[in-house]
């Protein structure tokens, strides 16, 4: 695990939140966007389908204008795509092992 989670960071591979960084040392996604698209990936894997938005207010215990800004903000940084208007459509643009674990 990383620094942030009480262990030494291991920047020779690219797991969990190293994935945080960029090459140009610019964060790629912050904690909270990375719980998001962990949960989107395990979601996605034990129901065979993307969550909905209304999963994510749920899960998170957020409102649903927080959980609906918060999916704009992911596909504004390409870090998930989606169809608009057709619900659970989410797809993740990054693979497994560029994801944080989900707390």
């Amino acid at each position: 695990m990383g620094e942030a989670q009480g262990g030494n960071a291991d920047f020779g591979s690219r797991t969990g939140w190293q994935c945080l960084m960029m090459g140009d040392h610019k964060p790629r996604y912050t904690r909270r966007q990375g719980q998001f698209l962990a949960f989107i990936y395990y979601y996605t894997k034990l129901n065979g389908c993307p969550p909905a938005e209304s999963d994510f207010v749920k899960y998170f215990e957020v409102t649903p204008p927080s959980a609906h800004q918060m999916v704009l903000t992911l596909e504004r940084r390409e870090l998930i795509e989606r169809v608009p208007g057709q619900v659970r459509s989410i797809r993740l643009l990054l693979d497994r092992r560029e994801l944080p674990d989900l707390d």
